[in-house]
């Protein structure tokens, strides 16, 4: 690894090491943290979100790049532009909130991005009862009151089994998550 991406790994880490030594964890910060999505058509889009979710963070001192994070959604906290597609994106078309209440997240590996404070975490996104792997680019920025981590990618809904709309509806969701941590 060059010193270029060791730097940009200890830096994108560093939102983990604002934890007092020997700690392992941090605490999510819910009212400065968000996750949101944005759903296109050929002729439009439509904003939504979850207002419910947590979030864990842990670090291994001794080597940033083991960081990991999980992160646990409540589906039925979901939100929308639109009232009556919220109804609609919470049954069986959709996030069937019902039957699965919860989208999960966890990070497998930690890897360096090329530029600082800027990596990808891989790892299992398990959504309607089925697990894929995903790379979620991250942006790490650590400050005195805490670090917030970054994250914009996009998903292909279909991998998961939500084909409702194929053809209609765009099958890559953008996604993009703000979440803030403390020690």
């Amino acid at each position: 690894m060059s010193l270029r991406m060791t730097l940009s790994a200890v830096a994108c880490a560093a939102f983990f090491l604002n934890a007092p030594a020997g700690a392992e964890g941090l605490k999510l910060v819910p009212d400065d943290s968000k996750i949101s999505f944005v759903g296109t058509k050929p002729d439009g889009k439509h904003d939504g979100g979850f207002k419910k979710f947590a979030a864990d963070a842990t670090l291994n001192p001794e080597n940033p790049l083991d960081a990991s994070l999980k992160v646990v959604i409540q589906t039925a906290s979901l939100w929308s532009d639109n009232p009556k597609l919220t109804n609609h994106l919470k049954n069986p078309d959709f996030f069937d909130v019902r039957k699965y209440p919860e989208i999960r997240f966890e990070s497998d590996k930690m890897v360096a991005g090329d530029e600082p404070r800027t990596g990808k975490m891989i790892g299992k996104l398990t959504m309607l009862g089925k697990t894929e792997t995903v790379e979620v680019p991250v942006v790490c920025v650590a400050k005195s009151d805490g670090a917030t981590l970054t994250a914009e990618f996009k998903i292909d809904r279909t991998k998961w089994g939500m084909t409702y709309g194929q053809g209609k509806i765009d099958n890559d969701v953008a996604i993009k998550a703000t979440l803030k941590f403390v020690p």
